[in-house]
């Protein structure tokens, strides 16, 4: 039996993650965007594929471009807004292959003050308390500089699980060796901010 990559190329990874973030709750109609990279080829979602499109993407809707000409990637005209994030991630680490920026249910009232998101189960635990980069204009290459910033710090985590870091009033980045593994650890820790969030009331 093949599994996910095996059968998906990366354009229909990218639309099978995309509607299983949406419909679990794992990003909204305001935001995120998927992204990866396979040898020098950056494959990533359009630019508002969740207000205008709902995440109801096909493959012939991912856009492409290559790191090695990466100006011109970012003049096309449905570049991700976050897409300077993305590039900046794949830059600093080449070993990176996927990125993903979303907005989770659970993860959002946390994001809303700012509140780190301690680990507080086994499927979560690698990722340890998660916390923000410093305040920086959306969409703008100070933000993505400041990421990357930060995951220098987690190079064990992108290479084998996620390195992941949580964005003021707006929601998570993480990068992955691959695309099915990041959207693993991307429900993992809205699952574990879920238990951040019922465990307060349980006390």
């Amino acid at each position: 039996m093949k599994n996910i990559s095996e059968r998906l190329t990366i354009p229909q990874q990218i639309v099978y993650v995309a509607k299983f973030m949406f419909e679990r709750e794992l990003t909204d109609i305001a935001g995120g965007n998927i992204s990866a990279k396979v040898g020098d080829v950056i494959y990533m979602t359009p630019t508002l594929a969740g207000n205008q499109y709902h995440w109801d993407i096909g493959p012939e809707d991912v856009v492409s471009g290559s790191l090695s000409e990466i100006e011109q990637f970012k003049k096309h005209s449905r570049f991700s807004r976050e897409g300077l994030s993305h590039l900046a991630i794949y830059q600093a680490f080449p070993y990176v292959g996927a990125v993903i920026h979303a907005h989770p249910k659970y993860v959002l009232p946390f994001t809303a003050s700012s509140k780190p998101i301690p680990a507080v189960l086994n499927s979560s635990k690698s990722f340890g308390t998660l916390q923000y980069h410093t305040e920086a204009p959306s969409y703008s290459q100070e933000q993505a500089d400041l990421i990357v910033e930060m995951f220098k710090d987690q190079e064990a985590g992108l290479k084998s699980k996620a390195g992941v870091v949580l964005m003021p009033r707006h929601g998570v980045i993480l990068g992955s060796p691959d695309l099915i593994t990041a959207l693993d650890c991307l429900q993992r820790i809205n699952t574990n901010a879920f238990a951040v969030m019922t465990q307060k009331r349980i006390d």
